[in-house]
């Protein structure tokens, strides 16, 4: 008997281990992780067999070699006799250029379009209207083609260029415009920018704080705009100007000297900021239509004009609504910019998966770095976003 009580006491036992619901929550987690471990390790070892037996190098070595391939801009020197690996860095940093640029202008041009899309004036709400659904509607690679062979292509040779104030020159093969040229002594002036940037920030903490005390505003915007132009310019000025203009001139077939901005990273950066600006207005009308109307009528009984009233009271509260899908259509307009490859715009994807992968044929490392990049970029924006989204939470007390 005290044996037969000792096992219907076991199978007790078994049985509500199967059948707790924790026990099995871990155990079926247990066995999904094994099956893609499983799976992963299946894949890789494939197709390293696969390349072993085809004779086809891996591994990463391939990076310090010579890429004998030309870029036609790059934010850092760069020729033939460079390596891959900093092939890879050119193509990164003109991702990131093409992007950076885009979100700071959709960002700008989607608000104002936004905003306009809420006026009171019927011809701006409805041409603010006409634009969304143009461009929202359009598919992003043919806006991309119509800026490209549509426009840029269509503008005149070298020779006829079109001159502004002799200094700025658009043509075929792009727009050059003046380059400043640092001299010795430069550098002090960028100290004191650095040192402004400084100051604007412990003069927002200040009048934030003074306002919290007192109630009285304090003219940021325009102390700090002061700050970040005059102190560089008084330090630029005593410095003796260590500072002079190159002007692109004509020399035989085509202009030198100066800053050249290529057709396709114009062409990116036009199409870029109109497709995602009409998105991003739609989603800043949707958040200041989330605004109570009682803030606005309240704003109104304290004497707050409408410009006030919006900078103040509703543009705070509906940041609230904007930033979670603002950061989705900066993360597509980040994944967009790999349409450059289509006007051949040399960025991470053209540079690296394009004529690197083609001289190599080291196809899984070089995709795999690009999507390692690609996921990386939209994660470091996602967190950077968060942050921003939690400091302009709602603060219960």
């Amino acid at each position: 008997m005290p044996a037969e009580n000792s096992k219907k006491s076991n199978n007790a036992v078994a049985t509500r281990w199967i059948y707790d619901p924790k026990v099995r929550g871990i155990l079926f987690q247990v066995l999904a992780v094994a099956c893609v471990a499983w799976m992963l390790f299946y894949f890789v070892s494939n197709a390293m067999h696969n390349m072993e037996s085809r004779g086809i190098a891996t591994g990463f070595s391939f990076l310090q070699h010579r890429a004998s391939f030309g870029i036609v801009q790059t934010l850092i020197s760069y020729s033939e006799d460079d390596t891959y690996g900093r092939a890879f860095v050119i193509g990164l940093l003109n991702t990131l250029l093409v992007s950076g640029i885009g979100i700071i202008l959709a960002t700008v041009l989607g608000f104002l379009i936004g905003i306009a899309r809420l006026s009171n004036n019927w011809l701006l709400s409805r041409a603010a209207a006409v634009y969304i659904e143009i461009f929202r509607n359009i598919p992003l690679l043919l806006q991309i083609f119509f800026w490209y062979f549509c426009v840029l292509r269509a503008l005149p040779g070298p020779r006829q260029s079109i001159d502004i104030a002799n200094a700025f020159f658009l043509n075929v093969r792009g727009l050059y415009i003046p380059a400043p040229i640092a001299e010795p002594g430069f550098g002090i002036v960028a100290i004191a920018f650095v040192i402004a940037i400084v100051g604007v920030f412990f003069l927002s903490q200040w009048a934030k704080k003074r306002k919290n005390l007192t109630g009285q505003p304090f003219p940021v915007f325009f102390s700090s705009l002061g700050l970040l132009v005059g102190l560089p310019l008084v330090v630029f000025l005593i410095a003796g100007m260590p500072l002079h203009w190159e002007l692109p001139a004509l020399k035989g077939f085509n202009f030198r000297g100066g800053l050249t901005v290529i057709p396709e990273l114009f062409s990116m950066v036009v199409a870029l900021t109109i497709f995602t600006a009409a998105s991003i207005a739609e989603i800043v009308r949707s958040g200041i239509m989330a605004v109570s109307k009682g803030q606005v009528e309240a704003s109104h009984a304290l004497g707050l004009k409408n410009g006030l009233t919006l900078r103040f009271v509703v543009i705070p509260q509906a940041m609230r609504v904007i930033i979670p899908p603002l950061t989705s259509q900066y993360l597509n307009l980040i994944k967009n910019s790999s349409l450059a490859t289509a006007v051949g715009y040399p960025d991470l994807v053209s540079v690296f998966m394009g004529s690197t992968l083609n001289q190599t044929g080291q196809a899984v490392e070089i995709i795999a770095m690009t999507m390692a990049v690609y996921l990386t970029i939209s994660i470091v924006t996602s967190v950077l976003m968060n942050i921003y989204n939690a400091k302009k939470a709602l603060v219960e007390r």
